[in-house]
């Protein structure tokens, strides 16, 4: 079973980037998602990649884990993101792009 380490994006719903300095250990899915027949819900047995996900403050620690239990994983690096600074005059420059 491979596992991800990865240090997540900020989500759509917040401006700044409060939950985006851990980073994360998630296991890949095992088994496909199912489809119950009587109530229509996904589901799996696979309970390693559905419920557990382990946070950890640097990228060492949770290679660390990993390696310590014996856990094959696989490092995402982080896309640094580029800030463009704007101001609010420049929409009522006179040479706009």
């Amino acid at each position: 079973m491979t596992a991800f380490i990865y240090r997540p994006a900020k989500t759509a719903m917040q401006s700044g980037r409060a939950k985006s300095h851990e980073w994360v250990l998630e296991y890949e899915p095992a088994s496909p998602m199912v489809v119950d027949p009587l109530m229509g819900w996904t589901g799996s047995s696979d309970m390693m990649a559905d419920q557990l996900r382990l946070k950890f403050p640097t990228r060492q620690a949770a290679v660390d884990y990993a390696e310590r239990h014996g856990i094959a994983y696989r490092v995402e690096d982080q896309h640094e993101r580029r800030v463009r600074p704007k101001s609010y005059a420049d929409n009522f420059r006179w040479q706009r792009p």
